[in-house]
């Protein structure tokens, strides 16, 4: 009689706090996680912007994208600090900051943005499969390869984050990402970009364009950290969480903002209007293998889609600890799909949809960064008990959510220019700051008036 080995379900963590026996992700461990989510053909995507929205030059590109990485990576590193040194998801580790209820709301937000980004990866890459197959299926080739990459992400959510950085990431995808990155700039090298050169010169207003540009290089590790405790809450220490998280993240990001930006320099060199940074990949030179970076990084973009699923059905625990993680990884998948199709019907997969989420992103989730690191490194200097991070934590605490708010209302009005003579900054600096200074102050405030904060439960 043959017996077939055991499949055994991986542990589902949940909102509880992971137990220190399950904290065994080392430094690089968490620089091989952080430096794939880094990278991904969105990334790519945003760094075509620099040239064709803002006009840089590649070496103007290459110091924007290095300092807004540098920059973006350690407020994400910060942001893990507090939930990691708790092991609980950082939709959990907003309880004490924002009250038990009062975390639901960017609960909620988060899982819509999880859902749209999944969504974008999803199409981007069905998009990938249509260049790498050349529309073998027709105009609906992109289409057709969406739920594939979705069902490929659902079994990835279903391991857990262990088994993907350690048996997919560790082993095996993350090599594939770097080997396409120096194929790519190997390509581009020989091939003769000009470094110096606008092609875009009517965009380019000096100082502006560049601070604008900065702006959106860091809002793409930022649009991470609402899910990177629900990672780096395995973290064997909270030096292994900063170090590998702002190495990782730094290094990739800047490496795939600039080598967007050589794509579509390359491209429009080519005398392609408007060159799509996927169809210039297989214009490098790489004769019959062509398809092999491409290939490469489409590998390695599951992971991206992975913690896009797996973030949403975590963060939804936090609203409904009790209900099975299965249950909501597969509902999250189908949607995702849905709507990378309702994406592809529109033409939207990484033009104007693109820009007006990461916007969106930004606006909503730099202030409450700035109000999570006030409270954490500021107000409480992390001197939070266990059981705020459950039970015992307020209904509500009115001064972080109203610090939230007004950060979140300067945010939209510098990017849509509603404050007369406001310099063109961009919005993420400024929207922090004041968020992060609001809750100093009204957090304080709170603490010492005759009402204090743990009188407001409901």
């Amino acid at each position: 009689m043959v017996r077939f080995p055991k499949v055994r379900r991986p542990p589902e963590w949940g909102v509880e706090p992971v137990p220190p026996a399950a904290r065994e992700l080392r430094a690089f461990d968490l620089f091989v996680l952080w430096s794939s989510l880094g990278v991904g053909l969105l990334v790519l995507a945003a760094g075509t912007l620099l040239v064709t929205a803002f006009g840089l030059t590649l070496w103007e590109s290459l110091a924007v994208a290095l300092v807004g990485s540098v920059i973006g990576s350690l407020m994400l590193a910060a942001a893990a600090h507090h939930g990691s040194r708790a092991g609980v998801p950082t939709m959990v580790s907003l309880r004490p900051i924002l009250g038990r209820h009062g975390s639901f709301v960017p609960t909620a937000l988060n899982v819509l943005q999880l859902l749209g980004w999944a969504a974008f990866e999803l199409l981007v890459m069905g998009l990938a499969m249509a260049v790498l197959t050349r529309n073998a299926l027709g105009p609906w080739t992109a289409a057709v390869f969406v739920p594939v990459f979705g069902l490929v992400a659902a079994a990835l959510a279903l391991g857990g984050p262990l088994a993907v950085v350690r048996e997919w990431l560790r082993k095996f995808a993350i090599w594939l990402v770097y080997a396409s990155t120096v194929l790519i700039a190997v390509a581009l090298a020989i091939r003769g970009v000009d470094w110096n050169a606008r092609p875009e010169p009517g965009l380019f207003t000096g100082t502006g364009s560049i601070l604008l540009a900065l702006d959106l290089v860091v809002v793409m590790p930022i649009s991470w950290w609402p899910l990177v405790s629900d990672y780096n809450r395995f973290a064997r220490s909270g030096r292994d969480s900063v170090v590998g998280t702002t190495l990782g993240y730094t290094i990739a990001n800047t490496l795939f903002y600039v080598l967007g930006a050589g794509l579509v320099v390359f491209g429009l060199g080519q005398s392609t209007p408007e060159p799509d940074f996927l169809a210039v990949i297989g214009l490098l030179g790489f004769g019959a293998f062509s398809f092999v970076p491409l290939l490469f990084i489409l590998v390695d973009e599951t992971d991206n889609a992975f913690a896009n699923v797996y973030s949403t059905a975590v963060s939804l625990q936090n609203v409904a600890p009790k209900r099975r993680q299965v249950w909501f990884i597969l509902a999250a998948t189908a949607i995702a799909m849905a709507g990378a199709w309702v994406l592809f019907a529109q033409g939207q997969g990484i033009g104007g949809g693109y820009e007006l989420f990461l916007l969106l992103i930004g606006g909503l989730f730099v202030p409450l960064l700035g109000t999570v690191i006030a409270d954490a490194f500021l107000v409480r200097r992390l001197a939070y008990r266990d059981a705020e991070f459950r039970r015992e934590a307020p209904s509500f605490r009115w001064p972080a959510i109203a610090s939230w708010a007004a950060g979140a209302v300067l945010y939209f009005a510098i990017a849509y220019g509603l404050i007369p003579g406001f310099p063109p900054i961009g919005a993420t600096l400024p929207s922090f700051l004041l968020a992060a200074f609001l809750q100093g102050v009204l957090a304080r405030a709170a603490a010492l008036s005759n009402r204090p904060v743990s009188q407001w439960n409901r």
